[in-house]
């Protein structure tokens, strides 16, 4: 009787694994394991003596800061599942929106601007609206490019990039107009209506060192983020809609010939794709005076680029991208602490961006796992004969749902 228990529970274990532990985690976990001992390798051969407490430091990540660092891994992680949403979405469409930074910028702008000059707005309303214009304007940035997609066949990549660089001067400019802080070089604080709420986060998320209790910048941001992950997850896997869009993306021809619009879904796709990216800079620069501001410089945003890798990393899965993002937050937050062992910031950049260039080979892993487990699986069995069309046909499903294809 406990050995069919033990059997039991054994097979139970053995099928929850097989769901966690998918190809799409396991390629994940190979490359930020990669990653992370190439970026030991880096910090060896620069300085051999704190090599070891440098990799340290890379692990434990925001961790080293107590309750305040994991308050502000959290909100670094806040916008970062946002952009990694908007560019997950445009890749279920076949689009390949570089433009979440600049999506990002516009909605950020918006959202500031509606927190400093609408103060006829009561209570919450305030801040909701802020979000809600982030949004609008966020996805009319990102339209722009799915029109010219959709319509007259010119490359995502390349205007995505080019309005990058258009949304960067057009915000510099319209901040020197509207809400411009010349003595900070950057955008004034939104009104106290305006600001995030923070319930009991930041009391929880802090450090105190006597009668001084040093609060983290955490806001409901995280947790509208995960929301709105959720809800993306539904939109994907449960609609009509979320149907279409993996549809046109996989087979535009197809789709067409079934039926569906393909040119609208293609708008629609990167003007979602622009709402979710504007949203995300909203619920960043919406934190009221510790929290991140504007600054009028001629640089783009790294959190579109870096959203970029956080949905390569979680395989454009909205819950992947959830944990992707907390994770490439967690390993920022150790930058302060290899600065203290004297490794430079590029050092340290280039650390992050080993990890980062490794997620792209997640897709190859992907896309081989499923061999490698046939061959070791037939091998096992002494069959090296080929195998026969309807396992082949199966394995080929199987290896066409690994790479991200209709599901």
């Amino acid at each position: 009787m406990v050995n069919n228990k033990s059997k039991a529970f054994a097979l139970k274990m053995k099928e929850v694994s097989r769901k966690v532990f998918t190809p799409n985690v396991v390629a994940t976990l190979i490359s930020i394991a990669i990653g992370i001992l190439l970026g030991f390798v880096i910090l060896f051969i620069s300085n051999p003596r704190h090599s070891f407490q440098g990799l340290g430091a890379i692990l434990i990540g925001g961790f080293a800061n107590k309750m305040k660092g994991i308050g502000q891994t959290l909100y670094l992680a806040t916008p970062l599942i946002l952009t990694g949403l908007a560019v997950g979405f445009s890749f279920k469409a076949g689009q390949f929106n570089i433009g979440a930074s600049g999506q990002f910028l516009v909605g950020g702008f918006v959202a500031i601007y509606i927190g400093v000059k609408w103060t006829f707005l009561p209570g919450a309303l305030h801040w909701i609206v802020a979000i809600l214009g982030a949004a609008v304007a966020g996805a009319l940035w990102g339209a722009l490019p799915g029109l010219l997609k959709a319509f007259y066949r010119v490359s995502e990549v390349i205007s995505t990039i080019l309005f990058n660089f258009v949304a960067m001067y057009v915000v510099n400019m319209l901040i020197m107009m509207t809400v411009y802080h010349s003595a900070l070089n950057e955008t004034k604080d939104v009104a106290k209506s305006a600001e995030l709420p923070t319930w009991f986060l930041r009391d929880l998320f802090s450090n105190k060192i006597g009668s001084y209790v040093d609060k983290s910048t955490i806001s409901i941001g995280i947790f509208i983020a995960i929301f709105i992950a959720i809800i993306v997850y539904f939109i994907i896997s449960k609609t009509r809609f979320g149907f279409e869009i993996k549809a046109c993306g996989y087979n535009p021809d197809a789709a067409k010939a079934s039926g569906m619009n393909v040119r609208k879904n293609i708008v629609l796709a990167m003007a979602i794709s622009g709402a979710l990216a504007g949203i995300g800079g909203a619920l960043l620069f919406l934190s009221g005076p510790t929290g991140r501001h504007i600054k009028v410089v001629e640089t783009i945003p790294a959190e579109g680029f870096t959203g970029l890798s956080v949905a390569l990393l979680g395989s454009s899965h909205p819950i992947g991208i959830i944990f992707t993002a907390l994770f490439i937050s967690h390993i920022t937050m150790s930058g302060q602490k290899l600065q203290s062992l004297n490794y430079i910031s590029e050092i340290i950049n280039i650390i992050i961006g080993v990890i980062i260039f490794f997620s792209g080979f997640s897709m190859i892993i992907q896309q081989n796992i499923g061999k490698i487990k046939t061959f070791f699986k037939f091998k096992k069995k002494g069959n090296t004969e080929e195998l026969p069309v309807e396992e082949a046909t199966e394995e080929s499903v199987v290896e066409s749902t690994e790479k991200g294809e209709l599901k």
